[in-house]
């Protein structure tokens, strides 16, 4: 059975036309290095460059609506779009921007007019990048636990508090996140929901040097930072949603993180491993023609596969506006489990190789020890696998006479 997409004549001469934008509009000097920590301020600056030029034309976010910066199109577009980004080892956006992915979705569904005049046309043109401020030291999978506070001083609210595990490397132009807004209030509905500017006295970012996140290059996080908020002061006007309706608000960004969006770049991990096996011999063969070794490829193959082709059904479900229920957990649990597989898989064909990551014995400039890294860490970020089960389950009616709603995309 073939799972490829098919285009239509039209379509492939819109891929003609992108094809020829992104050839001056990426730059040259554009280099990957294999662990995002390690992206300097320099190539960052060309893939915000990268995301300005897209921005301009309405690719960056190419289904947003024209009047907010997006380019208006179809998921078709969308995708023929990630596609030829991906080519040069880019996503869509081509740096780590939450804004666009999560916050300016949420916008865009709960804001008022005058908000997505405001806040969406920075974020759908590249202009702005946004960090996501959730996770706190003692609120992260029970995200509705956050102690960090806003509150209501005239018309500015007033926050206090620590955010964790928050953005990547080179800072960002603001940030969106959830605040409690009734300490005494009832647990989801004392929440609120803020887009707030990062240069506004009271703020300070620390990085947490000692952990990264284990992503490679492109738009990985890379480096974590800690923010602390003391008496920082945002226009009333920065609230989105209605006081207290932070928690519906977050159900859009968490369904789009919870593998409700879906990414559709592909995993280069295979080709990698196979050109590998062909170029490397043992007791006088290439290490390709042991069986063993073609069963855990194949494997690998088939893991990638599912994991690209989940991602492929919920990018179409959520752009298309279609009804979704399991599918977004679903997704993100088989991703995370599946990275484990894999790594286990590339251990067995590789052996210490795989874990190492030195000059002279670590595998493609350290890439493959990354994946084996990042496997373990990815078990966490965006919700646990124990969270997307619990999700999963509350979804198809397990243990509830009434089950539960999928986040909110329009």
């Amino acid at each position: 059975m073939n799972f490829e997409l098919q285009y239509t004549e039209e379509q492939e001469e819109f891929r003609k036309e992108v094809k020829t934008f992104l050839e001056t509009a990426i730059s040259k000097d554009l280099e990957h290095p294999i662990d995002a920590k390690d992206l300097t301020y320099e190539q960052y600056m060309i893939r915000r460059a990268v995301g300005k030029a897209l921005g301009e034309k309405g690719w960056l976010w190419p289904m947003a609506p024209t009047e907010y910066g997006g380019g208006g199109l179809t998921i078709d577009h969308g995708i023929i779009i990630e596609e030829e980004v991906a080519k040069y080892g880019l996503p869509i956006p081509p740096y780590y921007d939450s804004g666009g992915r999560l916050g300016g979705p949420s916008i865009l569904v709960w804001g008022t007019d005058e908000q997505k005049q405001q806040f969406l046309p920075p974020i759908f043109k590249g202009e702005v990048r946004t960090w996501q401020l959730l996770s706190e030291p003692g609120a992260g999978s029970d995200l509705a636990g956050v102690q960090t506070t806003a509150i209501l001083d005239g018309d500015d609210y007033v926050i206090n508090g620590q955010k964790i595990w928050v953005g990547s490397n080179h800072g960002a132009e603001q940030s969106w996140m959830i605040c409690l807004t009734d300490p005494e209030g009832e647990r989801h509905n004392n929440l609120s929901w803020f887009i707030v500017p990062m240069d506004l006295p009271g703020i300070t970012i620390v990085p947490m040097e000692l952990l990264t996140t284990g992503g490679e290059g492109g738009a990985g996080t890379g480096e974590k930072n800690t923010i602390f908020f003391d008496n920082v002061r945002i226009p009333a006007t920065n609230l989105i949603g209605g006081l207290n309706n932070g928690w519906k608000v977050a159900t859009t960004h968490l369904e789009l993180e919870h593998g409700g969006g879906g990414q559709i770049r592909k995993n280069d991990l295979v080709d990698r491993i196979i050109n590998y096996c062909k170029n490397t011999e043992s007791l006088g063969e290439p290490l390709i023609k042991d069986k063993d070794i073609q069963d855990d490829i194949v494997d690998i193959f088939i893991e990638s596969e599912i994991t690209r082709l989940f991602n492929l059904r919920n990018y179409w479900l959520a752009h298309a506006n279609k009804p979704r229920t399991y599918e977004g957990p679903q997704s993100s649990f088989f991703r995370k489990t599946s990275a484990l597989r894999i790594a286990e898989k590339i251990l067995d064909i590789l052996g210490p190789y795989a874990i190492t990551s030195d000059e002279k014995w670590g595998l493609y400039n350290g890439a493959i020890e990354l994946q084996h890294r990042g496997a373990i860490v990815g078990l966490h970020p965006g919700g646990t696998t124990d969270i997307q089960k619990i999700i999963m389950s509350r979804r198809i009616g397990i243990g509830r006479e009434i089950k539960e709603q999928a986040g909110t995309l329009s």
